[in-house]
């Protein structure tokens, strides 16, 4: 998929006629089958970004393009994984996993064998009929990737999936996504304000400006060997390298977001 200079501008006041631009005149191009990483400052529209290329929100200018073809409305050829897990309290483990599927069409007896395919898959074969609030927060994104990837989609969009977990269920997470990618090799375009997750899982990484206007001002082929095990990576001394790299680009744009967040509050 491709972003093709892209601006998202959002009224700030409207009485005032005051605008916000998020993101200002960005490209960026995720080829199939790559893994790319986009890391840059709290709050600097990289959320922003994953919408647009969900088809959830329409750009102020410029295109999107999936396979060579615009997007208009909803990207049906994309799984989305939030930050917060969109799993339905009603709904227990099986039955949050089989509902895209129902909602496709596919009969429930149908989407109920795919849905416990996919928990085994996960590592969560034998509790189908746990609900959300038996489940621990790593049993409640191993559901919500289940629930994404089912849908088998061409493009998996990633939101900080992460971020809330302790580092030893993130690493096995992390892990997972691997494995799970590197049996089918979809594209991947993967949001975290995590460096050393980015270099671990990525292909390529890119790092966003600090807003207001964000856009790309770096980016870096991870060329460490795959299959990775992402806590043994982490002292390769070519990725001890890259994070180096990307850190230099990256510092002061984070710097730059602190002290814009310390205006606002003041």
């Amino acid at each position: 998929m491709a972003f093709n200079g892209i601006s998202c501008v959002f009224a700030s006041n409207e009485r005032a006629g005051e605008r916000y631009i998020a993101v200002g005149d960005t490209t960026l191009h995720v080829a199939p089958g790559e893994f790319v990483s986009v890391v840059g400052p709290t709050g600097c529209g990289k959320s922003t970004l994953l919408n647009v290329a969900a088809g959830l929100l329409e750009p102020s200018s410029g295109s999107v393009e999936v396979f060579g073809e615009p997007l208009t409305g909803i990207n049906a050829r994309a799984g989305y994984m939030f930050q917060a897990e969109a799993l339905m309290p009603w709904r227990n483990a099986i039955g949050n996993v089989a509902a895209g599927l129902e909602f496709r069409g596919v009969s429930e007896a149908e989407a109920a064998k795919a849905a416990g395919e996919w928990l085994k898959r996960v590592g969560l074969g034998g509790f189908e009929n746990r609900y959300p609030h038996q489940m621990s927060g790593g049993m409640r994104k191993r559901t919500a990737l289940a629930q994404t990837l089912i849908l088998d989609p061409d493009i998996i969009l990633m939101d900080e999936p992460f971020s809330a977990l302790d580092i030893q269920t993130r690493q096995l997470m992390e892990n997972e996504v691997l494995a799970l990618w590197q049996a089918k090799r979809k594209a991947v375009l993967f949001i975290t304000h995590d460096l050393d997750e980015a270099i671990a899982m990525s292909d390529r990484v890119v790092v966003l400006s600090a807003g207001p206007a964000t856009r790309p001002i770096g980016e870096f082929v991870i060329d460490l060997e795959r299959p990775r095990d992402v806590a043994e990576i982490r002292v390769h001394p070519r990725f001890i390298e890259l994070h180096e790299q990307i850190w230099s680009v990256l510092r002061e744009e984070v710097l730059k977001g602190y002290a814009r967040q310390m205006e606002v509050s003041a």
